[in-house]
């Protein structure tokens, strides 16, 4: 009993509230990655804007990068999934109005308020372990009614539509026999059965972020940027392509203490910057 079209969601429809973020960090590929960690989609995703502050690509995010997570050289894994509940389906039934009708039941206080709309939960993935998996095809709340059958095999409780109930009836796909075998009802789940519950807006993706000290341009300024050598001190300068005094070294030898001969030269770290070595000033003598 399908009431609408499922698996043809548009990306545009994401929000950062359906997706989930985690992450795993290693300081190298030797070492096997940390424990998965979680953090908010909503602090992370960025929408892409135009000029006058609207989204122009809706559905399509940024995503920030904060230095007091992502600050360690090395690898971090990103994972980038839907937004996943997990929940026991409370009942499974029928439609006092259409018996032929099977559903799951779940209760509308496991789930976001938002999706316990009519339905709102149409193309989401209920999983129930393993690969097993069926597409929601409609959704909406009922009640529990009791009926007197004359089968007395059958259950005598089913249910019926009714606004502002805290149980949700979902119809599933497939949930009808094939016709070679008329007989085998496709499994649907059981009343108690854990089941995760998920969104059909996009495929998980995971990102290889590697953090370096070094990046395509500041290896440029040491091969391509104006440099300077102070004849006096022994100072080396490196420029970055503003001209700004980026890094700077003491060259000095080594020598022998016995007959003074040099053994070593020697490129050392300054952690103190020469301000006096500036470009624009030396050049300008």
């Amino acid at each position: 009993m399908a009431t609408g079209n499922y698996g043809i969601v548009r990306p545009a429809k994401v929000d950062p509230e359906d997706v989930q973020i985690f992450y795993n960090y290693t300081p190298d590929r030797s070492t096997l990655p940390g424990v998965v960690e979680q953090i908010s989609a909503t602090s992370f995703l960025q929408p892409v804007l135009d000029g006058e502050g609207g989204n122009i690509l809706g559905g399509m995010y940024n995503l920030t990068l904060t230095s007091d997570i992502f600050s360690e050289k090395g690898f971090y894994n990103v994972i980038i999934k839907p937004r996943e509940y997990v929940l026991n389906i409370e009942d499974c039934g029928t439609l006092v109005s259409f018996p032929d009708v099977k559903g799951i039941i779940i209760n509308a206080n496991d789930i976001p308020a938002n999706l316990s709309v009519s339905n709102e939960l149409i193309g989401y993935r209920v999983e129930y372990g393993g690969n097993t998996f069926r597409i929601i095809t409609s959704s909406d709340t009922v009640e529990p009614v009791n009926q007197n059958l004359q089968n007395s095999t059958q259950k005598s409780i089913r249910y019926r539509y009714r606004e502002n109930t805290d149980l949700i009836f979902c119809t599933l796909t497939p949930t009808s026999a094939p016709n070679t075998q008329p007989n085998r009802i496709p499994f649907i789940g059981e009343p108690g059965a854990e089941i995760r519950l998920s969104n059909t807006f996009f495929n998980p993706i995971m990102l290889e972020i590697e953090m370096v000290d070094q990046d395509i341009e500041t290896l440029a300024i040491g091969l391509f940027g104006n440099q300077s050598k102070s004849i006096v001190d022994g100072t080396y300068t490196l420029y970055n392509f503003d001209n700004e005094i980026y890094r700077q070294y003491r060259l000095y030898e080594v020598q022998d203490d016995f007959n003074g001969e040099p053994l070593y030269e020697i490129k050392e770290n300054l952690n103190t910057i020469d301000d006096t070595k500036d470009f624009n000033v030396i050049t300008n003598i």
